[in-house]
C-alpha cells in the first residue's frame, strides 16, 4: 500500500468518522426536541417549537409546516426564517403544489431549484417576504393517513437530512395530535364545569316547586326559573356544538358573493322590536352611502356575528340610548363597527371579552348569556380572513368592530392598517 493511498483511506475515515458523530448529534438533538415537543399542549406554540426544530436540525435559516384541516384543505400554518416566527395560516393548493403532492403521495421530495419545478406554487411566497430557492419536504403521518407536510428551506440536503426531517416529522405528528385532543378535552371540561350552573338551579328549584305551602304566584316565579334555565342549557349546548366544529374544522365557510348593505339593513330590522322596547335609537350608516359593499364568505354566518353584536348593543345600553351600525369601504376591506351608548366595559374585562366562557358581570354583579356568542363570533371573522376587536370607555359606550376583506385583495395588499382606523 503507497503512501497515497494510506492519506486516502485515512481521509476516507476521517469523513466517515466525522459523518457518524454529526449523526450521533443529531440524533441526540432529536430526542430532546422530542420531549420538549411532548410537554407542549398549546397549539400554536407547538408549531413554533416544530418549524424551529425544523431549520436547526437541517442547518438552515427558513422551514414550514402545512396541515389538512378536517374539510380537506391544505393551510400553511406556521413557519421561520431570518424574519422570525409567522403564525399565519393561508390555504395551499392541494393540486399544483409541492405539499400538496407529498401530502397526496405520501412520499419526501428534494427540489432543488423550485423555479424549474412544475408542482412548485408560489401561494405561500406571495403572502409572504421569503423567496424560495430549494426545499426538502416530508410527510406528516397519522395512521394510515398524510395530515401535513413539514419542509426545510434553501440548504443543499442530504440523505442524512431526509431521514432527520423524516423522523422529526414522525414526532412533531404525535405531539400535534395530543395538543388536539388536549383542547378538545380542555374545551369539553370548560362546558362540563358551566352546565353545573342551570343544572344546580333547575334541581334546586324541582325541590323548592313541590312544597305544599306554597302560593300560586310563587310557583310560577320558579316554572319560569326552569323555564329560562332550561332555554339557557338549550343556547349553551348549540353554542357550544357550533365553537367545536369551527374550532375543529367541521364548519366549512360558504364562499358566494355576500352583500354587506342589504346584509345589515336586514340584521337591524331583526333587532329593531327589541330596541323599541328599551326605548333605543337605531341608526344605519353606510361609507360612502351609495357604495357597492359586496364580500366573498358565508352570508348566514356573517349574519350571526352581526345579530351578536346588535343584540349585545341592545342588552347593555342605557334606556332612551342609541345604537350605530357602520360599515365603511375601504381601499381593501370593509370596516363594519357597532357602536352603543351603553355603561361600557372595564380596561379589566376588554382583554378577556373573546375568551370562551368569559362574561362580564351587570350592574348588580351578576352574569347571563352563555358567554361562548364572542368567541364563536371571533372564530367566523378569522375564518373569513378578517379581524375583530373592541374599544370601550366605562360610562360613555362600548364600539365592536370587525373588518372583512375584499375580493381578489391578497392578504398585505391595500393601505389600510390592520385594527380599527
Amino acid at each position: 500500500m503507497t503512501p497515497s493511498s494510506w492519506t486516502d483511506e485515512s481521509t476516507g475515515n476521517d469523513d466517515t468518522e466525522r459523518r457518524y458523530w454529526h449523526m450521533l448529534s443529531r440524533y441526540e438533538r432529536l430526542l430532546e426536541i422530542s420531549r420538549n415537543l411532548n410537554s407542549t399542549v398549546v397549539l400554536d406554540d407547538l408549531l413554533e417549537k416544530i418549524v424551529l426544530a425544523a431549520a436547526h436540525l437541517t442547518d438552515t435559516e427558513a422551514a414550514s409546516i402545512m396541515l389538512m384541516s378536517r374539510d380537506g384543505t391544505l393551510r400553511f400554518e406556521a413557519s421561520v426564517d431570518s424574519a422570525g416566527v409567522s403564525l399565519d395560516s393561508i390555504e395551499v393548493p392541494l393540486e399544483g403544489s409541492i405539499a400538496g403532492w407529498v401530502v397526496r403521495n405520501g412520499q419526501p421530495l428534494v427540489i432543488e431549484d423550485v423555479r424549474n419545478e412544475p408542482r412548485w406554487s408560489s401561494t405561500v411566497d406571495d403572502s409572504t417576504a421569503f423567496q424560495t430557492r430549494n426545499l426538502l419536504a416530508v410527510p406528516m403521518h397519522s395512521r394510515d393517513k398524510v395530515f401535513g407536510c413539514l419542509e426545510a428551506h434553501d440548504a443543499d440536503f442530504s440523505e442524512d437530512d431526509v431521514d432527520t426531517l423524516n423522523t422529526l416529522a414522525a414526532q412533531a405528528t404525535v405531539a400535534i395530535e395530543n395538543a388536539r385532543l388536549f383542547e378538545q378535552s380542555d374545551l369539553i371540561a370548560e362546558m362540563v364545569h358551566e352546565l353545573r350552573t342551570p343544572l344546580a338551579a333547575i334541581k334546586a328549584t324541582t325541590y323548592l316547586i313541590l312544597r305544599p305551602e306554597l302560593g300560586e304566584e310563587k310557583r310560577r316565579e320558579l316554572v319560569d326559573t326552569i323555564r329560562n334555565e332550561t332555554d339557557r342549557l338549550t343556547r349553551m349546548t348549540t353554542e357550544f356544538l357550533d365553537l367545536a366544529r369551527l374550532e375543529s374544522g367541521r364548519t366549512r365557510l360558504a364562499e358566494n358573493p355576500v352583500d354587506i348593505s342589504r346584509l345589515l339593513k336586514e340584521a337591524l330590522e331583526t333587532v329593531c322590536t327589541q330596541a323599541e322596547d328599551c326605548k333605543l335609537d337605531l341608526e344605519l350608516v353606510l361609507i360612502p352611502e351609495d357604495a357597492a359593499m359586496v364580500v366573498t364568505g358565508d352570508e348566514e354566518k356573517l349574519k350571526q356575528v352581526t345579530l351578536n353584536l346588535l343584540t349585545n348593543a341592545v342588552k347593555y345600553n342605557r334606556e332612551g340610548g342609541q345604537i350605530w351600525l357602520r360599515a365603511q369601504l375601504e381601499s381593501d376591506r370593509i370596516l363594519i363597527q357597532v357602536e352603543d351608548t351603553g355603561v361600557g366595559i372595564s380596561a379589566e374585562n376588554l382583554e378577556h371579552m373573546f375568551e370562551k366562557f368569559y362574561r362580564v358581570a351587570d350592574s348588580e354583579g351578576y352574569t347571563s348569556g352563555t358567554g361562548l356568542g364572542l368567541a364563536i363570533t371571533k372564530r367566523i371573522i378569522e375564518g373569513h380572513g378578517g379581524e375583530i376587536g373592541v374599544d370601550s370607555k366605562v360610562g360613555e359606550g362600548t364600539t365592536f368592530w370587525f373588518t372583512l376583506p375584499l375580493p381578489g385583495i391578497e392578504e398585505g395588499d391595500g393601505g389600510s392598517s390592520t385594527g380599527q382606523p
